[in-house]
């Protein structure tokens, strides 16, 4: 009889061993922890070129610039107001760690206080925005280290 509760005991951590070591991993940590692993894997289709961006312009002026800033500083007019802190998308760290598809999906679905574009906005004209998104940082790093 003493070796039962031994039996016991050691079939206990056994299983908890066993359990611990098939536990998923755990998930991402951080802002963007709830964009799906598929979503931020998923590829640019479309090539940044002078008229992806010109496309992605019309709809950054329109629909983003009011928070976001009109070279994308953060410090658009509607964010100011309602004292938002936006990271800037002209500093080339804000977006290093991201995937496009990663920025795809937020443009798509929103993020904090930022709406989702949701089907309003037609699948190039999102990656578009990608392309455009990209660009900012491209653009103010290029032209910092002019003379």
């Amino acid at each position: 009889m003493s070796r039962l509760p031994f039996a016991l005991a050691t079939a206990f951590l056994l299983v908890a061993t066993l359990a611990a070591q098939q536990a998923p991993p755990a998930p991402k940590s951080g802002p963007y922890a709830a964009i799906p692993a598929d979503a931020a894997k998923q590829p640019n289709p479309v090539k940044s070129s002078p008229e992806s961006l010109d496309r992605a312009q019309k709809s950054w002026t329109m629909d983003c610039s009011m928070c976001h800033g009109k070279d994308g500083d953060g410090k658009g007019s509607l964010a100011t107001d309602m004292k938002l802190k936006i990271a800037p998308l002209t500093d080339p760290n804000t977006l290093k760690d991201r995937t496009d598809g990663e920025l795809f999906y937020l443009i798509k679905n929103g993020y904090q206080d930022m709406p989702p574009e949701g089907e309003r906005v037609k699948l190039q004209e999102n990656w578009d925005l990608v392309n455009y998104v990209r660009s900012l940082a491209k653009t103010q790093s290029a032209s910092a280290q002019k003379p």
